[in-house]
């Protein structure tokens, strides 16, 4: 079932789907300020908490795309619902977890249940909000919503483990469950793919595998050593199963994911960009997480209020992104973005141990105002890239993407900072920062590729007003070059094909 823009209620669905992707994100980096109180509680160590977190991240990058598909198959509704439900009942074991193994299981099954949302929330929105630029707004305030969710998990996580403890980070997602679930049903409709694929199993279990492997090695591989066997096995591992992804994908008649899709410079850009927003926000909040806490001795909460300006600016500029996204196109946008967190980024590489925090709180505002402009032209130009019955492909595309950025981002500055006592702790996080301002640079370069105003081809004859996507067979994008049949997926439905 396809719900048209007029429908009334179509910001209700909105505003269901972003509180289930502000839970996935709150839950994401809110847990990271409850692991001390973890290890105390469970009586484990430094490796054990990492999996506390790492079993979550495996398991949902490695699933975000399979999820999506799913749902273009069998109903996004319903595996939106079955999200949830996962996620909802993982929560509760996690807060009742008496064992550290017991807590990991749990949060692996977080992860299955968390790759049913964010990807699947983001193909209901873009199949109910069908004009293009309506459609770019309602996905600045989703941008708004995730930004917002991710920024400010120290602040809610630090706040719940002083007050209540640690389990309470998990309790707190179970009332917003059973909420989300109830408005679900009442008020987001059913849709599909129009034309159901065929079922890959071997392109989802080769994503899986290198999804998962690359993230593993990049959360391992500080701590076992690059060079160590275990971690070159993983790198061969992976590079063998992408390699054979790539050339199982090009060869199937509805692959899951298009390798030629890449070739297409904005859809591309949009991967990168997503990937290089994330590493500059992982690689900021664990830095300064750690320097507020380990080097200048503050609390959980204090250290939350600190950074709270990152949350704040994320999420007033969001919309606003998504607005001179639908009127200008997404490079505006996106050279904002690059010029805010390379500003961000330049100003921590001045942190000393007794920078007033004000400053520090100006840094995390100016990298909060980047990653604000940054989210919806990135989204907006992935789901454009694809007809809306491929929806939740392209959203687990941009999400995996994320997935990854974070993982990096961690893995990389949790790098630069291992080992290091609290004394020398800001003069080894530098470089750190130094990543966060690369990261800026990165991004404005990726606007270069982006889609700007006006770059819209006119739409053949029968093509509906504004350039929508909305199914296989009527198509704006319609110029018949091979990249864009690619996009087609070959639904046989191509008039320029006989």
């Amino acid at each position: 079932m396809k719900t048209e823009s007029g429908v009334p209620g179509r910001w209700t669905v909105l505003a269901v789907c972003c509180l289930s992707l502000f839970l996935v994100g709150l839950d994401t980096t809110a847990v990271n300020v409850g692991l001390p109180s973890i290890g105390a509680g469970l009586q484990v160590g430094t490796r054990g908490l990492e999996w506390v977190v790492d079993a979550y991240t495996l398991v949902l990058a490695g699933l975000l795309i399979s999820s999506g598909a799913l749902a273009d198959r069998i109903g996004r509704r319903r595996v939106f619902r079955l999200g949830l439900a996962v996620f909802g009942a993982a929560s509760a074991a996690c807060a009742l977890a008496p064992t550290v193994g017991v807590l990991v299981a749990a949060r692996a099954v977080q992860g299955v249940g968390g790759s049913m949302l964010s990807p699947v929330a983001l193909a209901i929105v873009v199949n109910v909000i069908t004009e293009p630029r309506e459609r770019a707004r309602a996905i600045g305030v989703w941008a708004a919503v995730f930004g917002a969710s991710m920024a400010a998990g120290p602040v809610v996580g630090g706040a719940l483990v002083s007050e209540f403890g640690w389990r309470s980070v998990f309790w707190i997602n179970v009332p917003i469950v059973a909420v989300a679930l109830a408005l679900t049903a009442v008020f987001v409709p059913e849709s599909r793919a129009e034309r159901p694929r065929r079922f890959d199993g071997p392109g989802q279990l080769l994503l899986t595998v290198v999804v998962g492997g690359a993230v593993a090695v990049l959360i391992e591989g500080p701590h076992i050593g690059w060079d160590s066997p275990a971690a070159v096995a993983g790198c061969v591992v992976t590079a063998v199963a992408a390699a054979a992804f790539v050339r199982i994908e090009s060869r199937r008649a509805e692959p899951l994911v298009d390798p030629r899709l890449l070739r297409r410079p904005p859809f591309a850009a949009a991967v990168v960009g997503a990937v290089t927003v994330f590493v500059a926000l992982s690689a900021t909040l664990l830095l300064t997480t750690l320097y507020l806490q380990d080097a200048r001795g503050m609390t959980p909460l204090a250290a939350g209020v600190v950074t709270l300006p990152m949350a704040v600016a994320a999420t007033v500029c969001a919309p606003l992104s998504g607005v001179l996204t639908g009127r200008f196109g997404a490079r505006p946008p996106l050279l904002l973005a690059g010029g805010f967190i390379t500003a961000g980024g330049l100003c921590l590489v001045g942190t000393g141990d007794h920078t007033d925090v004000r400053s520090l709180s100006l840094a995390c505002l100016l990298v909060g105002v980047g990653f604000g402009f940054a989210n919806a032209p990135i989204t907006n130009t992935a789901v454009s890239g694809l007809p809306s019955a491929r929806a939740g492909v392209a959203g687990g595309i941009t999400s995996t993407a994320r997935q990854l950025g974070s993982a990096l981002g961690i893995a990389v500055a949790g790098g630069v900072i291992a080992d290091t006592p609290p004394a020398q702790l800001t003069q080894a996080a530098r470089p750190g920062w130094l990543l966060v301002a690369g990261c800026g640079l990165v991004v404005l370069a990726v606007a270069t590729a982006a889609p700007a105003a006006g770059a819209r081809r006119r739409p053949r004859a029968g093509a509906e007003p504004g350039g929508d996507r909305r199914a296989a067979h009527v198509r704006a994008d319609a110029e018949p070059d091979r990249d864009t049949r690619a996009v087609r997926i070959r639904t046989g439905a191509d008039p320029g094909r006989g």
